[in-house]
């Protein structure tokens, strides 16, 4: 079977788990040699490594915690490092900017110091992530981050995390005009409620007859159905696809 990104390099933030881990497995599969990123669980994105290896694939883990000053730094020399060793150079092709928090607290409940921490990983790691990461990709590359559909119909239990994403659908649509000339295309995905721990009320009785109520299609959606995209969006087939923001909600809240 033919592998759509052999020979590409990707790397995805926060895949140690849920989505993330969902999303670097099907690059793995799809033949890209994947750098799974951790914040805190470096045994988590071990296993992941082990994952991808199982299933024919490569990947490495690079760890830095984006909560914390410096974490872009620290990411980069660690992917570089590996990157020199195994290719002797720093180039790739794909950025998945997955990496984020969601603490269930609501408006006025939002002390100052859980917004800062909302801001730092969601919007001000991502941004200077994507920075870095444009310097070293390869012409023709991906960058396609995990947005959600909150922006759109914001859910009042995460009020500052719904509107700290709104950010990443801007700069989304700027830098597909910026990197265009480059071939690179930027696109997001916009997941709705997906059983992963970030939205374990979905697991309870009460919580995925929420989840059903407000959706067209009448399941609780899984990591793979989010990785189905990002992989259509990282591979050839998507080409002339950019500046979009893909929502993949199970069509939550189309109407009143």
């Amino acid at each position: 079977m033919s592998k759509s990104l052999a020979g590409k390099i990707a790397l995805v933030t926060g895949a140690s788990r849920g989505i993330g881990r969902a999303i670097a497995e099907s690059l793995g599969q799809d033949g890209a040699l994947v750098a799974v990123h951790y914040g805190k669980s470096k045994a988590a994105a071990d296993e992941v490594v082990a994952k991808i290896k199982s299933q024919g694939g490569d990947a490495f883990a690079v760890g830095a915690d984006l909560s914390k000053k410096g974490a872009t730094q620290i990411l980069f020399a660690a992917f570089d490092q590996e990157l020199t060793t195994r290719t002797g150079d720093t180039k790739f092709d794909i950025l998945i900017n997955n990496a984020g928090i969601a603490p269930f607290v609501g408006f006025a409940d939002t002390t100052e110091g859980v917004f800062d921490e909302i801001y730092t990983v969601n919007v001000k790691s991502l941004f200077l992530i994507t920075q870095e990461a444009v310097k070293r990709l390869r012409e023709g590359g991906r960058i396609i981050s995990i947005s959600t559909g909150a922006v759109r119909v914001p859910f009042p239990a995460v009020a500052a995390y719904s509107m700290l994403k709104a950010p990443l659908d801007n700069l989304t649509k700027s830098l597909a005009v910026e990197l265009g000339a480059r071939g690179i295309t930027v696109n997001a995905v916009a997941p709705g409620v997906i059983d992963t721990d970030m939205s374990a009320f979905v697991r309870s009785a009460d919580g995925e007859a929420f989840a059903l109520g407000k959706q067209a299609l009448k399941r609780v959606g899984k990591s793979d159905d989010i990785a189905d995209v990002v992989s259509f969006l990282a591979g050839p087939k998507a080409r002339w696809v950019t500046g979009q923001v893909i929502e993949a909600t199970g069509g939550s809240a189309l109407t009143f």
